[in-house]
């Protein structure tokens, strides 16, 4: 949602919009006080303490070696048989997901009723950190039913997937939340471009800013009818090699980022219909293809609207520049968003996204994501534009 003090017309000034050469680095006093006043709150994140995580007490402590903080030990010592659980409930495995260990799709049923109360879930994949190349676990789509949150459920499946991961063997994970728990490595601002401002108004999800009228508002947030860039074009199978090389040169300037091969590219970037999209620059005069830009999109559901039952989202994935000015091809990708009868567009401000902001009406959202690491330490707190990885 847009930020309440944030008028839907403003654009960020100068001083929210800094540029990445600019950024301040974060605050490690700053960030130890938010994790030690958010655990303060919150009994139940003690159980992170037990974990192979970042800990408070150790934030700039550069004595601590970097890299995996609990060393791989032969599988057999790993724990072989699922966590206990209260005797109402049981775990069920739950395919879900293509390309997946399904093992790693776990879900909670009330024993006698059937019905799933939680779920979290694994991916297996390659990531780049400081340069150390490894497999990993993406942990997502942690969910625990509103009345059980205070009976230590989620401990329970967190340890399960990681305990399941180990019997991979594979050590470590990446995982996002809007909850502050011990340690970030990073916190991320959200930030919106509008893209029907009129139905964002009328939902409640922006609001229409002082001495603005409505139609001041939609001129503000016009774009153009179509695309300028020459050979901008949806991205087709046979752009898959291109693009993989594009992308991976590209992500080796951030401190953490997926390490994409071809298949994961097909997987994850090919157009989707109402899933991902994804385009291509394609040079008219060599044919070579020079840039790309993608998006993924989700509804929302709205309540309390006489007129309005979803919110269409796009979300900014993975775009790379190296001959269109990325805030030329971005300002492309918001046009496709449009004709697709988009409603909002979505972006982190990681990697160089920060760039566009401000000649493109971004303006901060309210929400924030912060990017965790299991079983493997950093000796420093990153800016968020040394981060590569977008979730999905």
């Amino acid at each position: 949602m847009a930020d309440n003090d944030t008028p839907a017309e403003n654009v960020p000034s100068d001083k929210s919009n800094a540029s990445s050469e600019n950024a301040i680095e974060i605050s490690i006093d700053a960030l130890a006080s938010e994790v030690q006043e958010s655990l303060s709150l919150a009994k139940r994140q003690k159980f992170w303490e037990t974990q192979p995580v970042g800990q408070v007490k150790d934030l700039g402590d550069t004595s601590l070696p970097e890299g995996p903080i609990q060393q791989p030990t032969p599988l057999s010592e790993v724990k072989q048989e699922p966590y206990n659980l209260p005797s109402a409930y049981e775990l069920v495995t739950i395919w879900i997901l293509r390309r997946c260990v399904v093992s790693w799709h776990i879900g909670l049923r009330v024993k006698t009723s059937k019905k799933l109360v939680a779920f979290i879930s694994g991916i297996p994949a390659k990531l780049c950190i400081c340069d150390a190349a490894m497999l990993i676990a993406e942990i997502n789509f942690l969910c625990v039913h509103k009345k059980l949150r205070s009976r230590t459920l989620t401990p329970v499946m967190i340890k399960e997937v990681s305990r399941r991961v180990r019997m991979e063997n594979i050590w470590q994970e990446a995982y996002t939340s809007g909850v502050v728990l011990p340690t970030p490595i990073t916190t991320c601002q959200n930030w919106i471009r509008p893209l029907n401002p009129e139905k964002l108004i009328d939902v409640g999800f922006s609001r229409l800013g002082a001495r603005m009228t409505m139609s001041r508002t939609i001129k503000l947030y016009k774009l153009p009818e179509q695309t300028t860039t020459p050979g901008f074009r949806k991205m087709e199978p046979h752009d898959v090699p291109a693009v993989t090389r594009l992308l991976r040169n590209y992500l080796k300037q951030f401190v953490l980022a997926p390490n994409f091969d071809e298949n994961e590219v097909e997987h994850w970037l090919l157009p989707k219909e109402d899933v991902m999209d994804a385009y291509v620059v394609e040079s008219p005069e060599s044919h070579e293809i020079t840039d790309f830009c993608s998006f993924y999109t989700y509804t929302r559901s709205i309540f309390g609207s006489q007129d309005h039952s979803i919110l269409k989202v796009a979300y900014s994935y993975y775009n790379v520049s190296t001959k269109t000015p990325l805030v030329q091809l971005v300002s492309d990708a918001l046009v496709v968003a449009k004709k697709k009868d988009l409603d909002v567009f979505n972006v982190l401000d990681i990697m160089l996204n920060e760039t566009f902001f401000r000649e493109l009406r971004f303006h901060r959202a309210d929400g924030k994501l912060n990017y965790y690491l299991y079983n493997y330490r950093l000796k420093h707190v990153l800016r968020s534009s040394e981060i590569g990885l977008v979730p999905l």
